[in-house]
C-alpha cells in the first residue's frame, strides 16, 4: 500500500508541477510534445484529472495507520527558494526549519487543506518578512482560511472558479485577448494557476509581490484581478502580436517582467486605475456563476 500512495503523490506532484514550472511544449515527465499535440484535449483531461489523483491519494493516506501524512508530504522543503541564502541548510538560523514548523502545524489546524502545492512559497515569504513563525502561521491561516477560500483544498475549487471569473472580466474589459485565446482554445488554467496559488511569487519582483499583499490584506481577494487585468490590459497589443499556443504562453510569461512590474509603486497605482471598476459585488456574483457551472461540469465528469 505504503509503494501505491508513494506513486500516487510522486505523479500528482509531477504533473502539478508541470503545469506551473514547465514549457508548454514539454510534459510532465520532461519529452518533448509532437508538433500536432491537442493542446484543448490535454488541459480538458488534466483539469480533471489532477482532482482525482488528489482524492485517491487521500484515500491511499487514510489506510497507512501511524504514517503522517502532512510530514511526509513536506519531502519538497528543500527546493523552496533555493536562491535565497536565508533558506539554506548552511544559514544561521536556516529558515527552512521554521517554514517546516509552520506548514505542520497548518497542516494539524486545518485538516481539510493539510498541505498543497503552493503553500510553501507563500509560507516561506511571510516568514521572510515577520521573522516569526507565529504570526507567519497567522497570517497564512487568514489568507486560505478567509481570504482565499478554497484555493487550496484537495479540489481546489475556489482556485478553479477564479481562474474562470479572470476569463469573464477579460472578456468584458479586454475582448480581444480573450478572442484570441478562444480562437486558439487557450484555458485559462493553463495561463494563470501559477500567478493565482503562488500569489504571484516568482511571477513579480519580490517588492511588487510584497506590495500586492499589503492590499490583499487590506482589500482582500478582488486585488489578484486587478493585477492580473493590469497586466493583460497594458499589454494588450504585445499579447496580440501571438498566432498559436507556444507564442500566447510565452506572450503571458513575458509581460511579467520588465520595468512595467519592477517599478512597483507605479505598478500598484496602475492596477486600481488601469482594469476600471472592480467591486466585490461584481467579483463574488461571477464567482456564484463560475462556480454553479465547475459543480454542473464535475456532476457530470465525476467518476
Amino acid at each position: 500500500v505504503g509503494s501505491i500512495t508513494t506513486s500516487v503523490d510522486v505523479r500528482a506532484r509531477i504533473i502539478s508541477n508541470s503545469l506551473f514550472n514547465s514549457p508548454c511544449w514539454v510534459d510532465p515527465y520532461g519529452f518533448e510534445r509532437p508538433e500536432d499535440f491537442d493542446y484543448v484535449a490535454y488541459e480538458e483531461f488534466f483539469s480533471r484529472y489532477l482532482v482525482i489523483l488528489t482524492r485517491r491519494a487521500i484515500k491511499w493516506s487514510k489506510l497507512l495507520k501511524g504514517n503522517n501524512g502532512i510530514q511526509k508530504s513536506l519531502k519538497d522543503m528543500n527546493r523552496t527558494f533555493p536562491d535565497n541564502v536565508q533558506f539554506r541548510k548552511t544559514a544561521d538560523p536556516c529558515l527552512q526549519q521554521t517554514l517546516y514548523n509552520v506548514l505542520v502545524a497548518y497542516g494539524h489546524h486545518n485538516k481539510t487543506v493539510g498541505y498543497c502545492q503552493g503553500m510553501n512559497f507563500i509560507a516561506g515569504y511571510l516568514i521572510l518578512i515577520t521573522k516569526n513563525e507565529e504570526e507567519s502561521f497567522w497570517l497564512l491561516d487568514a489568507l486560505i482560511g478567509r481570504i482565499l477560500p478554497d484555493y487550496y483544498s484537495p479540489a481546489m475549487m475556489g482556485l478553479k472558479t477564479d481562474q474562470e471569473v479572470l476569463g469573464d472580466l477579460v472578456r468584458k474589459k479586454v475582448p480581444a485577448v480573450a478572442e484570441l485565446l478562444d480562437r486558439h482554445g487557450v484555458m485559462w488554467t493553463l495561463i494563470v494557476s501559477r500567478w493565482f496559488i503562488c500569489l504571484f511569487i516568482d511571477i513579480l519582483p519580490v517588492e511588487t509581490v510584497l506590495r500586492i499583499w499589503d492590499c490583499l490584506f487590506y482589500e482582500g481577494s478582488k486585488i489578484i484581478f486587478r493585477v492580473a487585468l493590469a497586466l493583460i490590459k497594458q499589454h494588450q497589443a504585445f499579447i496580440l502580436e501571438a498566432t498559436n499556443l507556444p507564442d500566447i504562453c510565452d506572450k503571458f510569461k513575458q509581460i511579467t517582467r520588465g520595468t512595467f512590474v519592477t517599478e512597483c509603486h507605479t505598478f500598484m497605482q496602475k492596477i486600481f486605475t488601469e482594469p476600471g471598476s472592480l467591486s466585490m459585488a461584481t467579483v463574488n456574483k461571477l464567482r456564484e456563476t463560475c462556480r454553479a457551472k465547475l459543480v454542473a461540469q464535475g456532476s457530470t465528469n465525476n467518476i
